[in-house]
């Protein structure tokens, strides 16, 4: 619920650093400004989106707490579309927190997680999309997601999502319209009309779905688990995957004990590379436990990376860790290309995408990174202005409640059914897609998103 008081917080990260900034937001922006800035001889208001170089004050002493820059931005030309003033201090835990202990004697409270956005989206500068893109650019981890969050921020999905409303909204004009006068009938021309604005709609939600597990992984990320037997080189791959020596390497089996993670950036898709045990029948215990713990990742893994032996026949192990793969999404690694060949693929692989590499010279890494690439993403260019693409379940759900919604529609259209009938459907349906722009997304859930935003966004 928005009340319409003065909030602050401090805006950047707490710890030593060259610059704080204090964000205030409210009707009582300006006042605040005029009491603890003392800015040397100017007087008066300030000057709306200028720069002032100043002193803040203590408002009960009048002391000077410290030498800052301030700027006051009047409604509505302001992140938050109300009167917000920053004042940059100096970076440091108790300086900062001095500045906002004298904004917050003036009258100011202190904001709650994601407020100032929240305040955005109430205010009507930005909708719910872009407000929540704002916390996935803060939290991007590579270039992909970040031009992915990036574009959702600027309103490219909120563009596609205003046409999806745009064709409903034509729908449902044209059948309310017959509704205020009953004594007209829907003629064919009108009829295939509304058909044709449900459809348009059903297609355009059927492209954002299409495009939810790319925009998913490049959010959030993937699992990629390296399995195989021992020795096969699955520690020496996360090494090269990583350029860097992170898992223990030599040529006694079994080394690998337990499971190692590190995340490998690949053309901006985050992978989560889990090194695990080699997988066989052994008696030492420990080894044991490792492999056990192996086969109880294999379920919770996007991809797997098959890791064979080149240079050996196929044995029991790997027919052994194949049965283990059963169902899952894999490529094949043939290791060690570079010694003379001695594996030959047993039938159960047919089909299965195999990349031949060697982690001794680096031949295939580059193939091996497309290959899982291309396992997520399939030929978009997603750092592209175009590219735009579902990355939260909310909205995936959202959109799939508003595609059966006309689903339903189009049945009820075929087998004439009453207008009014038709009418909700259509308006359910609109309803379910206001739920991702936030025009009908219900106050608990609005809290559940800005809770996830740090004090002072």
């Amino acid at each position: 619920m928005y009340v319409e008081d003065t909030i602050a917080a401090i805006g950047t990260p707490v710890g030593e650093g060259g610059i704080g900034v204090i964000r205030v937001s409210g009707p009582d922006a300006p006042a605040i400004a005029r009491r603890i800035v003392r800015r040397g001889n100017e007087n008066g208001d300030f000057e709306s989106h200028r720069f002032y170089y100043g002193m803040v004050m203590d408002p009960d002493t009048a002391d000077s707490v410290d030498e800052v820059m301030a700027v006051l931005m009047v409604s509505p030309r302001s992140y938050t579309r109300e009167d917000v003033l920053e004042i940059q201090c100096h970076g440091g835990y108790l300086v900062t927190r001095r500045v906002l202990d004298a904004v917050l004697r003036c009258g100011a409270r202190l904001a709650e997680p994601g407020e100032f956005t929240r305040r955005a989206f109430l205010n009507g500068r930005i909708d719910l999309v872009q407000a929540e893109a704002v916390i996935d650019v803060i939290r991007s981890k590579t270039e992909a997601a970040l031009s992915l969050a990036q574009h959702q921020r600027e309103g490219r999905l909120s563009e596609r999502l205003d046409a999806v409303q745009g064709s409903l909204r034509h729908g449902l004009a044209l059948i309310e319209a017959f509704i205020d006068f009953p004594e007209e009938e829907v003629d064919s021309a009108t009829q295939g009309e509304i058909e044709a604005r449900a459809r348009e709609a059903l297609a355009r939600i059927d492209e954002l779905l299409d495009g939810f597990d790319e925009g998913r992984v490049l959010r959030e990320g993937v699992s990629v688990l390296i399995a195989g037997k021992p020795n096969v080189g699955k520690s020496s791959l996360l090494n090269t995957l990583l350029r860097e020596k992170r898992a223990i390497v030599t040529s006694v089996p079994g080394t690998t004990r337990d499971i190692i993670e590190e995340v490998v950036n690949v053309r901006g898709l985050p992978l989560r590379m889990l090194d695990t045990a080699g997988i066989r029948e052994t008696e030492d215990i420990v080894e044991q436990e490792g492999v056990r713990l192996t086969l109880e990742k294999i379920p919770q893994a996007d991809l797997i990376l098959f890791v064979l032996d080149g240079s050996r026949p196929y044995d029991d192990d790997d027919r052994m860790i194949l049965d283990a793969l059963a169902g899952r999404r894999s490529i094949v690694v043939v290791n060690k290309s570079d010694l003379p060949a001695s594996l030959c693929l047993p039938g159960d692989l047919e089909g299965v995408r195999n990349v031949p590499i060697s982690t001794a010279t680096g031949a295939g890494i580059d193939d091996l990174r497309e290959a899982i690439f291309d396992t997520f993403i399939h030929g978009h260019a997603i750092d592209s202005r175009e590219y735009v693409a579902l990355s939260q379940a909310r909205h995936r759900d959202a959109l799939e409640k508003a595609r059966g919604r006309i689903v339903v529609f189009l049945e009820n259209l075929a087998v004439g059914h009453e207008l009014e009938i038709l009418a909700v459907d259509l308006r359910d349906a609109l309803d379910a897609v206001g739920e991702v722009t936030g025009e009908t997304t219900p106050d608990d859930i609005l809290d559940m998103i800005f809770q996830r935003f740090c004090i002072g966004k």
